[in-house]
């Protein structure tokens, strides 16, 4: 297990980068815990697999340093870094057979038969493999094969972390509760530093002890689920966590109140003057339809999806959500939507601001 610090640290795919829009990730100044659980979150193409494979030594970046523990690997080669890295796609040995491709890592590292023998039927059992054991890989689905990969870089019990490029993409439904709940018990068990790469939410908040929100090569959050959602450092992490997503709107700012269209939404804090765009972002769980107090709203339609219902609508030309419980009522007469004061964020150029006096900046920012 390790402390991995990332130092100053960027990267670009082009030779002579001429300003930080070349760059595919932005730099970066990180401490990941040493047997933390990460989450790398977000959509295609923000810079995930980027900082993963920097990490893995896999890609050496433009610019800065990562260490382990202290010690500089940036330009070390991956064997040197005692890691496991799981792949997107199932990387397997046809020839061999579930056990041998278990035993692998093993068996390379010198290991005597007895405790290799012990730990793949433990690894076996805890992927839904025990029967396979002796069946040749060539032949298995790439389910099974996946499978196979995940049981290999969880064999050693000595690496310094193990990382995880979306690993159970081509895993069915009910089995990747399944391995996920089995990686937070080999975490708790083993207590290795985890770095799990996903464009999954779902993914991200119930494997991790803290998210990695990433968009446009940045760093914007690292936060825990709950503060991700109660507190969304930029208006991205509020789009991208929470289903649906936070209601962000354009709004001017001043003191304790937000004007949207002339309309005043009551906020929990103060502002001072606030530059560029200014804008609002609201949870649709924080929302709530009346018939008399705040914001004119149409209703568009109502979705019923069990426990609540989502109630789609529209504030002075802005499409908004809002959630509503099972068994409250939406009547015709319910034309306005009331925010609570305490979870109402404010944004300018897309970074929360802090009330006055309750300190500023952003987790991103911090980064």
């Amino acid at each position: 297990m390790a402390k991995i610090t990332l130092d100053n640290l960027a990267h670009s795919y082009l030779p002579k980068p001429a300003g930080e829009e070349d760059y595919a990730l932005k730099e970066l100044n990180h401490d990941w815990e040493d047997g933390a659980a990460y989450a790398l979150l977000g959509s295609s193409g923000c810079g995930k697999s980027t900082l993963l494979n920097i990490i893995s030594g896999l890609l050496h970046p433009s610019q800065g340093r990562v260490l382990f523990d202290g010690r500089d690997v940036t330009r070390a080669p991956t064997a040197e870094r005692n890691i496991a890295q799981v792949f997107q796609f199932p990387v397997v040995y046809d020839t061999m057979t579930v056990h041998d491709n278990l035993a692998f890592p093993l068996r390379n590292r010198g290991r005597d038969e007895a405790y290799v023998a012990e730990r793949v039927q433990e690894v076996a059992r805890m992927i839904g493999m025990e029967a396979d054991l002796n069946r040749k890989a060539r032949g298995l689905t790439a389910d099974a094969k996946q499978k196979i990969s995940l049981g290999r870089g969880m064999v050693r019990k000595d690496v310094n972390a193990l990382l995880f490029d979306e690993p159970l993409t081509v895993i069915d439904p009910h089995m990747k509760w399944e391995l996920r709940t089995q990686l937070k018990s080999l975490h708790h068990e083993f207590g290795h530093t985890m770095i799990y790469v996903t464009h999954d939410q779902t993914e991200a908040l119930t494997f991790a002890d803290k998210v990695v929100v990433m968009y446009d090569g940045r760093v914007v959050q690292i936060g825990t689920p709950q503060e991700l959602f109660e507190r969304p450092e930029h208006t991205f992490v509020g789009y991208f966590i929470g289903s649906p997503g936070m209601n962000v709107i354009p709004a001017k700012v001043e003191g304790k109140h937000a004007y949207i269209n002339g309309s005043s939404v009551e906020l929990s804090g103060g502002y001072g003057a606030l530059d560029g765009k200014v804008e609002i972002g609201v949870r649709p769980e924080f929302a709530r339809l009346s018939d008399s107090d705040g914001l004119p709203v149409k209703v568009r339609r109502v979705e019923d999806v069990g426990r609540h219902k989502i109630v789609r609508a529209e504030c002075f030309g802005n499409d908004i959500n809002i959630i509503a419980g099972e068994g409250d009522r939406i009547g015709a007469d319910m034309t306005r939507v009331v925010f609570d004061p305490a979870h109402v964020n404010v944004y300018a150029n897309d970074w929360r601001v802090s009330p006055e006096g309750a300190g500023n900046g952003s987790a991103g920012e911090a980064a």
